[in-house]
């Protein structure tokens, strides 16, 4: 378990780097992080609308006002990271956001994310789990390209493009200390399955644009940088990253076997996949040795197992779509 302070939820890793729990699903699954320098402010990533309280709760105990907030940085633009941004921005008056050039049209105008999500869960549904998602003004948005900078209180963060994932992807470094903040990029990894220090990381392959190549090579870019730490948004930060890569990519492999050998399963398809990747997931808890039972690890990645094997049937329809194509 990481470190935590108070208020609740808030888990410090020195230089000025924490995470705010958000609530998104369950405790201890997708973070928020907080970057702090000479009392200015970053937030990379933003939950959704819901963890807004959270994130000011948490400034406000390190001495921070929202005034004081320079950046709000999107990793990408799925609504668990991004559904809050509009919420926030209204809140930190000073503050710019910065996203992918992939991205930035879709926080100026979110109709299209928020009609995308309300085909799948509909509207209800769409408005108690992301809260109300709000635009934001074209004037306070910078898009953030591959080899982009900025700095709080002269503390600079480079942004690298990382498809793999998505499309709409960025990585941040920290000019300070070299660490990453991945989003998603660097899969997922839980603590409550921290097996006496050791971390694991899973793939995170949801809809709908993985991309195995890409996200090998983003996986293998990260690391030509040689950071000592990365922070993840499905949770917080991770070490012993050689270990941890070489996982992903086995585990990226395994996800793209698993499609190729469904790809003409036809109406069966969608439940093959869902049983693979939670196969996958099992069979990760063997060689993980976890000591949560196979009941209370299939809970903790309930939703992941969903979204992966989502994300899969995405990426096999896109790929049968060049194929006809060509």
């Amino acid at each position: 378990m990481p470190p935590m302070n108070s208020p609740e939820g808030v888990f410090d890793y020195g230089h000025g780097i924490s995470a705010v729990d958000s609530v998104y699903d369950r405790r201890l699954q997708t973070a928020i992080h907080l970057l702090i320098e000479d009392g200015r402010a970053a937030v990379i990533d933003t939950g959704t609308s819901h963890a807004v309280p959270h994130v000011l709760a948490a400034l406000a105990g390190k001495g921070v006002t929202p005034e004081a907030v320079d950046y709000v940085i999107l990793t990408h633009v799925h609504l668990d990271h991004a559904g809050g941004a509009g919420q926030l921005m209204v809140r930190f008056p000073n503050a710019r956001l910065t996203v992918h050039p992939r991205g930035a049209r879709h926080i100026i105008d979110p109709s299209r994310l928020r009609a995308a999500t309300v085909a799948i869960y509909g509207s209800e549904e769409t408005r108690r789990v992301y809260g109300e998602i709000l635009p934001v003004p074209a004037g306070r948005v910078i898009e953030t390209p591959e080899g982009a900078t900025l700095r709080v209180a002269g503390r600079e963060l480079l942004f690298l493009d990382a498809p793999g994932h998505a499309r709409h992807h960025v990585v941040v470094r920290d000019g300070n200390t070299g660490h990453l903040f991945a989003g998603d990029t660097f899969g997922l990894s839980y603590r409550e399955l921290d097996q006496d220090g050791r971390q694991f990381s899973f793939p995170t392959t949801s809809p709908s644009q993985f991309d195995p190549p890409a996200l090998h090579r983003s996986i293998d870019r990260m690391l030509s940088y040689g950071p000592q730490a990365l922070y993840i948004t499905h949770f917080g930060q991770l070490t012993n990253l050689t270990v941890l890569a070489a996982d992903l990519h086995r585990l990226i492999d395994a996800h793209a076997e698993l499609g190729e050998r469904h790809r003409r399963a036809g109406a069966e398809r969608k439940r093959l996949l869902t049983e693979g990747v939670s196969a996958l997931v099992l069979a990760e808890r063997e060689r993980q040795g976890w000591r949560l039972s196979r009941e209370e690890v299939l809970k903790i990645f309930a939703l992941d197992i969903e979204l992966n094997a989502q994300g899969i049937e995405s990426w096999l329809d896109a790929a049968g779509k060049t194929r006809e194509k060509s």
